[in-house]
């Protein structure tokens, strides 16, 4: 009688081979998908773009200086990184980051109805400042078009208008103010601008040469629990120089945050190339809470604020925030001041999309993000003095790394 015997340790030698095939390709395929990823993310232009992977996440980043609407940008990302890159059974993450410091995280979380490589829609991603553990692995990859040493020279349009004559409807300022702009290491961009007046009626002699406008050099940080900062020096606008720090920490309720700001400038003010400016320095300041309405992207914060003159007050301000417009209104009321208040607001610039030449470092020429208009409407001269530090500070490029306001637009773009 012929027996037969089963010899288990030739099977469990196959199912060691099987296994270790089964997983060494799903390795090679998680390798060309991340790969081919990163190639689509770069042929679309992004920068700084990165990626890796762990046993729990597939970490993804990118930097926006294609499109001119953030939101736009970001969706761009997200449809490439569906079509090609999202792994399968486990959390995928992408990271938007500004001169290379991380800014904002969308995470898709795949369920068991789910299957995450065949996602056709932008709904499941979730927002948030919260970045720190998926930017420490990720940040020691090695970067494809990376933004540093790239130069931008940008055109600021301005528009300058008031009302204090009684015989004049408005006196008009119109200059074009072209800077360049360029990033040295991480968070670091150095500014160098001229304000070419275009037509100048009743602001004075001082207009009517070219001038030098901001010249800074600023520097973005991020710190623990998600304080994000930047500090500055320089020439400012509102004829001062100086140093500024800025602050800004959300709360866990992300809709809630605080903001501070100090700076110690001088007065300093330009005869074509020629700069007076006096030695001493004044502080001011604004500490202040925010709450951010997601259903209609609108802000609203309060402030108290030390202004040039060393008066203090405080200021109420709400902004709606829409795709190409910001608007906003504000009050105001100050020591030894009436009270004040207007409106301000700001619109996107067209061309919307400015990708860079074939060769990345031929300096690339655009409009400004946008520009905008402040209303004062009390037509105060005197007091609630500020300075802007940078040139592209203002209401619009302050809200474009908020996680309400990007998750709104990747949903409805």
């Amino acid at each position: 009688m012929k027996k037969t015997f089963f010899n288990f340790q030739s099977i469990n030698g196959r199912w060691a081979c099987t296994m270790i095939f089964v997983l060494a390709s799903i390795v090679a395929w998680g390798q060309e998908s991340g790969e081919k990823t990163t190639e689509e993310l770069v042929n679309l232009g992004f920068e700084n773009v990165r990626w890796t992977e762990n046993d729990n996440e597939r970490i993804y980043t990118i930097e926006n200086n294609v499109y001119k609407a953030q939101g736009v940008g970001i969706a761009k990302a997200v449809d490439a990184i569906q079509t090609y890159g999202l792994p399968k059974d486990k959390v995928c993450k992408l990271i938007v980051t500004h001169l290379d410091i991380p800014q904002v995280a969308l995470t898709y979380r795949p369920t068991t109805e789910n299957d995450t490589t065949t996602v056709t829609d932008r709904l499941g991603w979730q927002t948030s400042y919260e970045v720190e553990d998926s930017w420490k692995e990720v940040k020691k990859e090695k970067k494809k078009n990376s933004s540093r040493f790239k130069v931008d020279i940008v055109v600021y349009p301005q528009l300058s208008y008031k009302n204090l004559i009684i015989t004049q409807i408005y006196q008009t300022l119109f200059t074009l103010n072209p800077a360049i702009e360029i990033s040295l290491w991480a968070g670091s961009k150095l500014t160098g601008q001229f304000i070419v007046p275009i037509y100048n009626d009743g602001y004075g002699t001082f207009y009517d040469k070219v001038h030098p406008g901001f010249i800074t050099l600023s520097q973005k940080f991020r710190l623990p629990f998600n304080i994000q900062g930047k500090a500055t020096m320089g020439y400012f606008n509102a004829d001062r120089y100086g140093i500024d720090l800025m602050l800004f920490r959300p709360f866990k309720d992300e809709r809630f945050s605080l903001d501070g700001r100090i700076g110690a400038t001088g007065i300093g003010y330009w005869n074509g190339f020629r700069l007076h400016y006096d030695r001493d320095l004044s502080l001011t300041w604004s500490v202040g809470a925010n709450f951010y309405w997601p259903r209609y992207n609108t802000q609203f914060s309060l402030k108290g604020e030390q202004y040039i003159l060393q008066e203090k007050g405080i200021k109420f301000e709400m902004i709606r925030h829409f795709r190409y417009a910001s608007v906003g209104f504000y009050a105001m009321k100050a020591q030894y001041a009436n009270s004040n208040g207007g409106f301000r607001f700001q619109i996107l610039l067209p061309p919307y999309k400015y990708k860079r030449l074939k060769n990345k470092y031929i300096p690339r020429v655009n409009t400004s993000y946008n520009m905008g208009i402040a209303y004062n409407a009390g037509n105060e001269q005197m007091y609630y003095r500020q300075y802007r530090s940078e040139s592209d500070e203002n209401i619009m490029n302050n809200n474009r790394f908020n996680p309400y306001f990007i998750k709104s637009e990747i949903s409805n773009y």
